[in-house]
């Protein structure tokens, strides 16, 4: 098996290239999906994030409501910090659990793990390889504005709180250029994937 991190900044089309490298062959966890699942209302995630940001961060369903926290933990570092440290760890078992079905079922999988903060957070160590998927922050800026409707204070304000994606280049051994038409993106996943096939085999032999 061979666990391969799939990182970005924000807006740079992580998940896009996941889906591609899912029609390869890949198998993909979304870190993504599993904080939303470790904070569904009434388990243990979802009350500490209660506990220390209080209930106005709630919907009228009982949901997280990810834009208001949002606001929140990107205007206070601390806070952010404080959010990482209730979900993390959680996440982490979640992601373990996921990578031991995916064994259980083809020892030769690929894994690859769609993690926004990989390199961050200091966990780039612990995968076999890492995948950047690139886009400039000039490209971040205008995706930010055009999907989430954010103003160009509110995009630039989300992107200077992570790493500039500039100095994650030299962490990844694989860089998608995932600005250009997706067929082009496609492709690179594809030659990706085959070097990525051909690590794994040689991880066997």
């Amino acid at each position: 098996m061979l666990i391969v991190g799939l990182t970005g900044g924000v807006a740079s089309g992580k998940s896009t290239v996941a889906k591609m490298f899912g029609r390869e062959g890949g198998y993909i966890i979304d870190t993504d999906m599993l904080s939303r699942e470790v904070v569904k209302p009434g388990s243990q995630g979802w009350l500490e994030v209660v506990n220390f940001f209080g209930r106005g961060i709630l919907k009228e369903d009982q949901t997280l409501n990810r834009k208001k926290l949002g606001d929140i933990v990107f205007s206070d570092g601390d806070k952010r910090k404080k959010l990482e440290e209730i979900l993390h760890p959680k996440i982490y078992e979640r992601k373990v659990v996921k990578i031991k079905e995916i064994v259980n079922k083809d020892a030769r999988a690929i894994v690859i793990i769609d993690v926004p903060l990989l390199i961050e957070v200091n966990r780039y160590k612990t995968v076999d390889k890492v995948i950047l998927a690139y886009v400039s922050p000039e490209v971040q800026t205008a995706r930010l504005m055009e999907r989430d409707g954010f103003s160009l204070t509110e995009a630039r304000k989300r992107i200077s709180s992570q790493m500039p994606i500039d100095s994650k280049v030299k962490y990844a051994d694989f860089v998608i250029n995932n600005e250009g038409p997706l067929s082009k993106t496609e492709k690179a996943v594809k030659a990706v994937f085959r070097q990525l096939k051909k690590a794994e085999e040689k991880r066997r032999t």
